[in-house]
């Protein structure tokens, strides 16, 4: 972990990252303490969150399954304050509307789309009490239609019209944006390659490096540090703002 000891500072914040235990949420649970915010990681994977815990300043790791409210209210009932949250869980699908199963398409909703809403619903008096700052974490598939991504473009799409009705709802209350990656080499990422081009992994790796105009993946470092920088004082007059970081993808 780098300290931020410049600019973009959260100094007496307290943030909370959902699908904190790999790939963006890791790497932003690692940003956010370095700018010296006090980190609330949320995963199903306890051990691997708490592993990530231990070795940040002024952090904690809970037990979240984003998709049940009881497991996001017991963990809303044990925090007194909460200035920042990241709703980064999701979970990705291939397949046409044509080859997507309604309970994969359900589920899909569920993971990327309810949770968003539960957690949000659930974390938003702390917020409000806060004049807090949430960050959704959206894809490029909310912004341009991606083939053989049916279910995912549709759910991202959701992410993206959350955040900007959640602004336009609380302009003055809250601060509430979403950052849209393109392609990001994460656990995520792998675990597609593995199910479904396990015989042609680095031909596809090459492909999706391709599709990024830059010509590579993006880091997971480069995604949280653009959280960090919406999440400062400095980025205080941007609220409902979909913010494209994908190697000029959109621009294409």
């Amino acid at each position: 972990m780098t300290e931020n000891k410049g600019a973009f500072r959260l100094d007496g914040k307290r943030a909370l990252v959902t699908g904190g235990a790999s790939g963006i949420g890791e790497a932003t649970c690692k940003e956010l303490a370095g700018a010296g915010a006090a980190g609330v990681f949320a995963d199903l994977n306890l051990d691997k969150d708490q592993s990530l815990a231990a070795g940040l300043p002024d952090a904690t790791a809970v037990l979240m399954d984003v998709t049940k409210l009881d497991s996001i209210e017991a963990v809303a009932a044990k925090l007194d304050r909460l200035d920042i949250l990241v709703n980064n869980a999701g979970i990705a699908h291939v397949g046409d509307i044509a080859h997507v199963e309604p309970d994969d398409f359900d589920k899909l909703m569920e993971v990327n789309v309810k949770s968003v809403y539960l957690v949000t619903r659930a974390l938003l008096p702390l917020l409000l009490k806060s004049r807090g700052s949430i960050v959704n974490i959206g894809s490029v598939a909310g912004q341009v239609g991606i083939k053989q991504r049916f279910a995912y473009c549709t759910t991202k799409g959701a992410v993206l019209a959350m955040t900007r009705q959640l602004a336009v709802e609380y302009p003055k209350e809250l601060r509430v944006n979403c950052i849209c990656p393109g392609t990001v080499q994460t656990p995520f990422v792998e675990g597609y390659l593995d199910k479904y081009h396990a015989h042609e992994k680095e031909k596809m790796r090459e492909q999706l490096n391709a599709r990024q105009p830059m010509g590579r993946l993006g880091k997971p470092e480069e995604i949280a540090s653009l959280i960090r920088y919406v999440c400062s004082d400095e980025a205080e007059f941007m609220t409902g703002s979909l913010l494209p970081i994908d190697g000029g993808w959109t621009a294409a």
